[in-house]
């Protein structure tokens, strides 16, 4: 249950980063229709979430010492980084996620982690009540 609010917090999350952001696009598959797209941005998400969660995380771990000396500013590049790389990933597939460059990744990624956190405390209350 939790990997799905997450998922769909991330989606959701995209698909505003999307309208926010003008260098960061998603291109649904063929017929393009709405199911289409809302498809897409789920596999995008999915595919944002396996990155961050798989290479991401390593990437946090080796560069500990330099998140440390760059007072979390290396996030910021890193997350940038990782956004284009599932850019590449959903490029190979035909479809997905377009990031128009660097900076534009980096701004992406801000604004989806923003986001996603904002969304996360507003379903907090809602998720929430489902544990006990």
């Amino acid at each position: 249950m939790r990997f799905l609010v997450r998922l769909l917090v991330n989606t959701v999350a995209l698909w505003l980063t999307t309208l926010i952001v003008p260098g960061v696009t998603v291109v649904a598959f063929p017929p393009q229709d709405t199911l289409a797209v809302v498809l897409t941005y789920l596999l995008v998400a999915l595919i944002f979430g396996i990155v961050n969660g798989v290479i991401g995380n390593f990437i946090r771990i080796v560069a500990f010492p330099l998140y440390i000396l760059t007072l979390g500013l290396l996030a910021l590049v890193v997350n940038g980084l990782l956004l284009l790389l599932v850019s590449w990933i959903s490029g190979l597939l035909g479809f997905g996620l377009v990031v128009d460059g660097f900076w534009w990744g980096v701004l992406g990624a801000l604004v989806l982690a923003l986001l996603s956190w904002l969304i996360g405390i507003l379903i907090r209350p809602i998720v929430g009540r489902d544990r006990r």
